[in-house]
């Protein structure tokens, strides 16, 4: 993940190169004129944006603009006016409809669904080999890897254990593409045996739709992984392969709870009042049609959201669909019978 320009330490100016007036620790401003502490690194990275613009790169824009919100002061109007930008750059890659905010680390939203099909959630995380691999070079993440391996190891035997920390793993990853694609500074994945793994955002999401966006990326990337692994299964027949399908679905599927600290939380946000009880009519379909009791869990959660007030009342379609096809399509894998592993 391409890591933001680094940011002068906020310390060492102490006093303030026009008026001379001693600067307290953390300061953004002079609090005698008002002069802005790093207006040099601001110049650069407005330049940086501006390079960014005219070789159509929006997520590098995003991280510029980013990184310069976190060098202002919030009451001034420096900061409101790139707040604005950063939320309009925002909206412009969470649109669906074709528009310059296509980039090459994301592409727009339709082809960050790709998951209609299960040869198209397949290409889709084929393209994505260089991003996988890169976020095993992180040393945190890695090492924080191998001791979930360890641990899964001692109950289910180093083969599924693999499998199943690198299906977790790629989940972790489309999150990682999401706010890669959104210029959000994030923490390499941190593995914890037992619990799955998580990733700490750096910065706020600008815009309820591009936190649905970034939240619904892991199931989406995580469905791929699932459904890549139920190819081969089809080719095989190799019980191994079924059962990580299964897990994989079933890992995917419990992110889709709308509660606190997981996915499905972050795309119901996005969501308005109407647009949650459809989502709550898609679970109880998917309910009815599979049989899958996890999706009791899901649709009760769903239900309670859908009677809370919804902050976001211009609501979120892309979401909505990224939501209710993972439902479809996940408790659809999670029917496949598991034969015993050998």
């Amino acid at each position: 993940m391409t890591q933001p320009p680094p940011i002068p330490e906020k310390a060492l100016a102490s006093r303030c190169p026009q008026c001379a007036t001693e600067i307290p620790p953390g300061a953004l401003n002079c609090p005698a004129c008002h002069a802005l502490i790093h207006a040099g690194h601001l110049k650069a990275l407005a330049e940086r944006a501006r390079a960014a613009a005219a070789s159509g790169d929006v997520s590098g824009q995003l991280e510029a603009w980013r990184v310069a919100l976190t060098l202002l002061p919030p009451d001034t109007s420096q900061f409101r006016s790139i707040n604005e930008r950063v939320q309009a750059l925002s909206r412009s890659l969470s649109d669906p409809s074709p528009a310059p905010a296509t980039d090459a680390a994301g592409g727009g939203a339709k082809k960050a669904w790709g998951g209609g099909a299960i040869g198209a959630a397949v290409i889709f995380l084929l393209s994505k080999g260089k991003l996988l691999l890169l976020g095993l070079s992180k040393g945190s993440t890695f090492f924080s890897m191998l001791a979930a391996l360890g641990v899964y190891w001692t109950i289910w035997g180093w083969k599924f254990a693999l499998g199943f920390v690198l299906s977790i793993y790629v989940h972790e990853m489309g999150h990682v593409a999401a706010m890669k694609r959104y210029g959000l500074a994030a923490t390499a994945p941190m593995f914890i045996p037992g619990f799955g793994a998580l990733i700490r955002m750096k910065q706020h999401p600008a815009t309820p739709q591009e936190e649905a966006r970034i939240g619904l990326a892991g199931p989406i990337w995580g469905f791929g992984a699932a459904a890549a692994c139920f190819l081969i299964y089809t080719t095989t027949q190799q019980p191994y392969w079924a059962a990580l399908t299964h897990a994989g679905a079933m890992i995917n599927l419990f992110n889709l709870m709308p509660i606190w600290g997981l996915d499905g939380d972050r795309g119901f946000k996005a969501l308005n009042r109407l647009e949650r009880w459809i989502a709550v009519g898609v679970v109880g379909a998917a309910l009815f049609l599979t049989g899958e009791g996890l999706l009791v869990l899901v649709g009760a959660l769903a239900i309670v959201q859908a009677f809370r007030e919804a902050p976001n009342v211009e609501g979120d379609r892309t979401a909505l669909i990224q939501f209710a096809g993972l439902v479809a399509v996940l408790s659809l894998l999670m029917k496949m019978p598991v034969p015993g592993l050998p």
